[in-house]
């Protein structure tokens, strides 16, 4: 069989490929943007890659397209696919047909800390001796590849609200069905296809809805968003985890930086994690996968131990590089609450250290200005911030350079993000690069610049 992916190189569709092609179809694909770390995969695994959604693309011999949410009636391709008549699915009902069945699924969800919380519990049970697939948005550093079959019963599926496809309008996660749900947290995004909170609760709870009475629900209990969904209706146990609170998981922080913790069931002690990542939103992740692990048969004390080895994610606060003691971090930012829990995350960490932030506001809803008031309240913690501003940006960047607390400004392309960053970068900083999207290599374009400087070039 063989398999053509519209939008293949996005995080999820990469993974139906690496899928796809570990179950032994052939794919090939098609993208308009294409930027690593899913390009380096794709090419790793062989997959012909061809740039531009050109209806040629699709060869004539493909039984099936998988078409991805990021394209629309109008796109070339998608125009010639409905005009042939060609058998065509979406990623997440493909996974749902081809991969799940049989399979006990943990769906992890949240506006934030999908990726990691996903990352995290495969680590924990490949930790545990469980050979679990699992589909996430990010390629872990520990395992190299952002998809599996695996050889376990349990499957570890990141799952996102966004809509499906172009003919399908529901979230995602309504596919898969899951045994094991995590909610990890529930706040406004995605603009331009919700127009509310209460759109995106409701979406939430028809996640809720598919997750059976023998199976658990595994809750923020500090976010009442969350709450409220619950309150919609629940037929499946739920568990709740949280630091401050009453909650059947909880953690207490031994270094304020939550690069230590004490972690609690039920009031009894499971053990201590001490490792590499930082922040409160991480502990909470921590939290939720342990959850998981407990929920599928495996003892938290035994695998906390190998959190101490996690080796985290790519673009997850990813250290890429440091030059004369100043060190740099690319990191996958979408939404003010992420942007601001990252930097306190490594503020507790550096104490009085500089941090220098670049900021490509890209998400949909970050373009439509859908963020834009809590925007500048979520770089407190930075001492300078540089915005690149592209024409295409709907807001006004200058009003949340104004709000900003520290030196702020915003600049129209990448080279004049690099120079303002290298007049304000200085020994010891922490330079920090948050975009969804590709950032046109802009951490490393900087990392060579910094380089150049250090050495005299």
């Amino acid at each position: 069989m063989k398999i053509h992916i519209l939008g293949i190189a996005g995080t999820f569709m990469g993974g139906v490929a690496a899928l796809a092609r570990e179950s032994g179809v052939d794919v090939e694909g098609s993208d308009q943007a294409v930027y690593p770390p899913m390009s380096t995969q794709l090419e790793r695994l062989g997959i012909a890659l061809r740039q531009g959604y050109s209806p040629g693309h699709i060869s004539a011999d493909a039984d099936e397209v998988i078409v991805g949410n990021a394209l629309s009636r109008g796109n070339p391709a998608v125009e010639a696919l409905l005009d042939s008549g060609r058998r065509y699915t979406s990623g997440a009902q493909w996974l749902a047909e081809r991969v799940l069945p049989g399979r006990t699924t943990i769906a992890i969800a949240g506006t934030h800390g999908k990726t990691t919380t996903s990352t995290i519990l495969a680590w924990l049970l490949e930790s545990a001796g469980r050979d679990a697939g699992f589909l996430i948005g990010g390629v872990p550093d520990d395992f190299g590849v952002s998809a599996r079959l695996g050889s376990d019963p349990v499957f570890v599926v990141e799952a996102d609200e966004y809509d499906t496809a172009f003919f399908d309008k529901r979230s995602k996660f309504v596919h898969y069905r899951p045994q094991v749900a995590v909610l990890n947290n529930l706040e406004f995004d995605h603009a331009d296809i919700f127009p509310d909170l209460a759109a995106i609760e409701r979406q939430f709870h028809h996640l809720v809805r598919t997750v059976p009475g023998s199976g658990r629900l595994l809750v923020n209990g500090e976010d009442a968003n969350l709450a409220r969904v619950l309150e919609m209706g629940c037929w499946t146990p739920v568990e709740r985890f949280g630091i401050d609170g009453d909650f059947d998981w909880k953690a207490r922080l031994v270094e304020a930086d939550g690069s230590a913790f004490e972690v609690f069931h039920r009031g009894t002690a499971a053990g201590t994690v001490r490792w590499p990542l930082l922040g409160r939103h991480n502990v909470m992740n921590a939290l939720g996968a342990l959850a998981a692990c407990a929920a599928v048969g495996v003892d938290p004390a035994a695998v906390i131990p190998a959190l101490a080895r996690f080796g985290s994610v790519k673009r997850r606060m990813e250290r890429i590089g440091e030059v004369a003691g100043t060190v740099v971090y690319d990191d996958f930012a979408h939404h003010p609450t992420a942007i601001e829990t990252t930097l306190a995350g490594l503020r507790a960490s550096v104490g009085d250290g500089r941090i220098v932030v670049a900021m490509e506001p890209r998400s949909n809803s970050m373009r439509l200005g859908a963020h834009a008031d809590a925007l500048a309240p979520a770089f407190g913690d930075a001492d300078a911030v540089v915005f690149l501003h592209r024409p295409e940006l709907a807001w006004d960047a200058g009003r949340v350079v104004a709000a900003v607390r520290g030196d702020a400004l915003a600049v129209p392309d990448v080279d004049a993000l690099v120079a303002a960053l290298l007049e304000r970068t200085r020994p010891g900083d922490r330079v920090v690069f948050m975009s969804n999207g590709g950032f046109d290599d802009a951490p490393r374009r900087f990392l060579r610049a910094l380089a150049g400087r250090a050495g005299g070039g």
